[in-house]
């Protein structure tokens, strides 16, 4: 509980997806947005060691707390009180993986979404986890990285229900793109789904 904020229902629900991408063969690396203290980045890492799979995780983080909402934000108000947490140092996080023996084939990549994701050096996406908690955040996110994701590829968003930005951010991605996926609801804020062919449709993730 100290190394996460995701319900167990989403640490569930990314247990499921890290075996779905690695059983089905579905091409590409795991990458999570918005790692915190690294909880969830090291139960995917554990899940694939448990596989006994070799994918290379990345994770992207200012890791330096939340970045300051904007009025783009609906919940603006609220969102911005939470400028600055969740934070953990790079060092950290790479102390925590190396204490469960999982710190092998993990890429850390600093800064804010808008800047890092665009020069990346992500090829191809199987797993996609946004946690980016705010609408210009989430929106780096889906700009940058979903073309990345593989046919096949899971894609998990932890603030959809929660965050009106978040979920402002993913709709209207979806209807400018005309992607209509079926969003499974994994608790009261997390969403995910499937991206089955090359133009973006998607179907309900397996159970």
């Amino acid at each position: 509980m100290g190394h996460t904020m995701c319900s167990n229902a989403r640490l569930r629900a990314l247990h499921r997806g890290v075996r779905y991408v690695v059983q089905n063969e579905i091409r590409g690396d795991l990458v999570e947005c918005g790692c915190a203290r690294g909880g969830s980045a090291a139960f995917m890492a554990l899940t694939l060691k448990e596989l006994r799979a070799h994918r290379r995780l990345w994770l992207f983080d200012t890791f330096e707390g939340l970045p300051a909402p904007t009025q783009d934000d609906p919940d603006y108000n609220i969102a911005k009180l939470w400028t600055g947490g969740c934070a953990a140092s790079v060092e950290e996080v790479q102390d925590f993986l190396t204490g469960l023996g999982v710190n092998n084939n993990v890429e850390f990549v600093s800064g804010l979404f808008q800047q890092s994701l665009p020069r990346s050096q992500v090829a191809e996406i199987a797993l996609l986890h946004i946690d980016g908690d705010w609408y210009e955040s989430v929106k780096a996110c889906l700009e940058h990285l979903y073309d990345k994701v593989a046919p096949g590829g899971w894609i998990q968003l932890d603030d959809y229900g929660y965050w009106k930005g978040a979920r402002r951010a993913v709709d209207e991605f979806l209807l400018k793109r005309g992607i209509r996926p079926h969003l499974e609801k994994v608790d009261y804020s997390g969403r995910v789904f499937r991206k089955t062919t090359e133009s973006g449709t998607s179907d309900t993730p397996p159970q």
